[in-house]
């Protein structure tokens, strides 16, 4: 009898154990807040918010694209995913991981002022090496693309023009894509010095300059601006330099100022877009 009692213990213990291993498995936390180190910042790592679809866990041989997203001047990694939540929703629905890194202040650049902290590196090399060697992407430009909102709308553009070997398409929301009509603001000169003493270097530092570079269909290019935004006129000029270089691209205005009434819906018209990007490619290879 004390045989039997042990062996019906044991097994009950057992099936316990399994309920809550399986539970645990069940609420594996999505999104996830993960921490990169790097040696291209001074910190010596960022943290970043990893999305991934619902799916993820349990079809383990499917891999899928990324899309880099960035925040704005004065937040941090957490920021799209408050003021955004149905951003699951929308990683599931076009299969897609969604990574928000923490850019600080450093408006993605590798700093002029301090050479300790290589914000672009980090984005385009440090980063991306860590997602693909971590989570099961699709480890190529045809698969990658980055954006961001104000701030990280330069970020988003100043990374996927620089380098589209490494994301094939890149996009930005009221970015600020010519930052020299701004000298004083957002900590810029904290990165690049002061414009009056350093006009090349923000003439080399600013997006709508990367344009005489660029060539045609190098590069999958949306962005969009509200009419009410400060930065609505770099936009229109971003957009009409694009044209006369005959560079293909999407650009949107619509009514919104520089708000996330404005940005929740942006970021659903860019993740389409991104995500029709991704499937021409698949649909290529096959």
């Amino acid at each position: 009898m004390k045989r039997l009692y042990a062996v019906l213990f044991s097994a009950a213990a057992l099936l316990v154990l399994s309920c809550i291993n399986a539970q645990s498995a069940a609420n594996v936390e999505h999104p996830s807040t993960v921490v990169v180190k790097s040696d291209s910042v001074q910190s010596g790592s960022v943290k970043a918010v990893v999305i991934l679809p619902d799916n993820y866990d349990t079809d383990k041989t499917k891999r899928y694209p990324v899309v880099y997203l960035l925040h704005g001047y004065g937040d941090n990694e957490q920021k799209w995913i408050k003021e955004k939540p149905a951003l699951k929703d929308l990683a599931t629905e076009f299969g897609l991981i969604i990574v928000c890194p923490d850019g600080k202040r450093s408006w993605y650049w590798d700093s002029v002022k301090n050479p300790k902290d290589k914000y672009e590196t980090f984005i385009s090399k440090d980063l991306v090496s860590y997602v693909d060697s971590n989570y099961r992407t699709l480890a190529s430009p045809k698969f990658r693309a980055i954006t961001g909102l104000s701030m990280g709308g330069h970020g988003g553009l100043w990374n996927g023009l620089r380098h589209p070997d490494v994301f094939g398409a890149c996009g930005s929301m009221s970015g600020g894509v010519d930052i020299r009509p701004f000298p004083k603001n957002w900590s810029m000169a904290a990165n690049l010095g002061n414009y009056e003493n350093n006009k090349e270097v923000w003439e080399s530092h600013t997006v709508i300059n990367l344009v005489d570079g660029l060539k045609p269909g190098a590069s999958k290019i949306i962005f969009d601006c509200g009419v009410n935004d400060f930065f609505y006129k770099v936009n229109e000029a971003l957009h009409a330099k694009l044209l006369e270089k005959k560079i293909p691209h999407d650009y949107i205005s619509r009514p919104g100022g520089h708000s996330w009434d404005y940005w929740r819906n942006s970021i659903e018209y860019q993740l389409l877009f991104f995500n029709n990007f991704f499937k021409s490619n698949i649909k290529s290879a096959n």
